[in-house]
């Protein structure tokens, strides 16, 4: 078996492999998004609250307390690597797409200053810097984006007829 340099070209068990991967990696994905809107963190005051506590909100509906360091530091460890491990592989996969080398670059490189930005901005926002919730939230909406266009276009370039 021999993969030439597009992925349109390659072997249909080959493919197969990546549409598998690319629909397992997006189950994830959103599944990690759910979580997020589910502990509320997808507005900036929820964000504040998820990760500062809510203890002097005498009313509000479910308490919440500060992370601890061991929280924070196993929250970033395990975001960091596994999302830069996500798109290292999808940025391996889009290097073999026809698309243009400026939107290959974009998909390719720009997630992993998202993921810095994010999750560094989850740590200085933890840190009492609370004008860092909305730096999060436009890394993490810009490499959600990035994430699903990128997966969106390999399955296009998939199913791309050879020449």
């Amino acid at each position: 078996m021999q993969l030439h340099g597009q992925i349109h070209h390659f072997p249909r068990e080959v493919k197969l492999f990546i549409l598998c991967f690319l629909i397992v990696i997006n189950i994830g994905f959103t599944t990690g998004l759910l979580f997020v809107g589910n502990t509320q963190s997808i507005t900036p005051g929820g964000m504040v609250e998820n990760y500062l506590g809510n203890e002097d909100d005498q009313e509000a509906s479910e308490m919440k307390f500060k992370k601890s360091d061991h929280e924070m530091l196993t929250l970033l460890h395990t975001h960091i690597l596994s999302t830069s491990f996500i798109f290292f592989l999808m940025g391996g996969l889009l290097a073999f797409t026809s698309l243009s080398k400026k939107l290959k670059y974009f998909l390719m490189i720009e997630p992993f200053f998202s993921i810095i930005l994010t999750f560094g901005g989850l740590y200085l926002l933890w840190n009492g810097i609370l004008w860092m919730k909305y730096i999060v939230m436009i890394s993490g909406i810009l490499m959600t984006g990035v994430f699903y266009l990128g997966t969106l276009l390999l399955i296009i370039q998939l199913f791309k007829k050879s020449d």
